[in-house]
């Protein structure tokens, strides 16, 4: 069984502030887009990083488990594979999602519960058993990847909208169970980011888009990936149930 990673010390005034021990970081998702940015900046950092995909290939130097966030069985399991190779996990970064297009009129209920199952309870499965952890070491940081879909609403997307917007009232929830134990959840709600999801876009969709936000541009996967490395850094420490909005004023607040 690997030990477990030293609670980081605080530096004392008038020195340089201490080398942050390496932590157990988990990513779900992290095989493309906004999840691999995210894993590689804390294999940057130093961190032991490990991912949960049920496809594609992670970033190097990160540890990839096979599974599906929709069944708790093997969330379980990928979860004991991680804490056996890099310790308990200290930082989780819910991310993998899936989407269904569909106008409400036409939407199935397969493709809305489809969703809900990947992007909400799947991001809940995984944040349970990662508390489990948390909680014993008295530390750790949730974060969990939104969207400004989800506080804007989008036409077509009612069950990505819906998944999405419920993840606040999972990290606020969390935040006032297990605040008390040094433990933070914060949401991210990215906005258009340059991802193949984008590029796939049609030109004229991609020039609507454009002109609505404020800053003129899509952002970039590693703008979303440095807010994330803030909200699990020490620094955020007094900040949990926060919803950071990553979307070029796109949303403004929703």
């Amino acid at each position: 069984m690997p030990a477990t990673t030293p609670e980081p010390t605080a530096a004392t005034p008038g020195t340089a502030a201490p080398v942050r021990a390496p932590r157990s970081v988990l990513v779900t998702g992290a095989n493309r887009g906004i999840g691999r940015a995210i894993a590689e900046r804390f294999v940057a950092a130093g961190d032991a990083v490990a991912t949960i995909v049920r496809s594609g290939s992670a970033p190097d130097g990160v540890l990839e488990v096979r599974a599906d966030v929709r069944d708790t069985a093997a969330v379980d399991a990928a979860f004991t594979q991680v804490e056996a190779a890099q310790g308990p996990v200290e930082v989780v970064v819910a991310n993998a999602g899936v989407t269904r297009d569909q106008l409400l009129m036409r939407m199935t209920d397969d493709e809305f519960a489809e969703v809900l199952d990947v992007n909400l309870t799947g991001s809940f499965r995984v944040v349970r058993r990662a508390s489990k952890g948390m909680i014993r070491l008295r530390r750790g940081r949730i974060v969990l990847i939104s969207s400004v879909v989800g506080m804007y609403g989008s036409p077509g997307q009612v069950n990505y909208a819906a998944s999405k917007a419920a993840l606040v009232g999972m990290a606020r929830s969390i935040t006032r169970e297990l605040g008390g134990r040094n433990i933070t959840a914060n949401v991210v709600a990215p906005g258009f980011i340059d991802t193949d999801m984008t590029k796939a876009l049609p030109q004229d969709r991609q020039d609507a888009y454009l002109a609505a936000i404020p800053a003129g541009r899509f952002g970039h996967a590693d703008e979303v990936a440095r807010v994330v490395e803030f909200l699990a850094s020490d620094g955020a420490a007094y900040v949990s149930g926060a919803v950071v909005p990553v979307d070029g004023g796109l949303g403004m607040g929703h």
